[in-house]
């Protein structure tokens, strides 16, 4: 299975409250963390709900 690595580099501050939310569901705790999930349908739109907040990568 396909792993995706996701690190945060914005800022949620000022962020509608569901961005927030859905950051905090991912694992991100904090600006610049990385965190690594499995890609999943659930995953990818929840990364798609905050992509200007993230960068993802693919980890083989």
């Amino acid at each position: 299975m396909t792993k995706l690595r996701v690190t945060q580099v914005r800022s949620g501050i000022g962020r509608p409250g569901k961005h927030k939310r859905v950051i905090a569901a991912l694992g991100l705790r904090h600006h610049q963390m990385t965190v690594e999930h499995d890609d999943t349908p659930s995953i990818r739109g929840m990364l798609h709900k905050v992509r200007h907040l993230v960068r993802v990568e693919e980890v083989k």
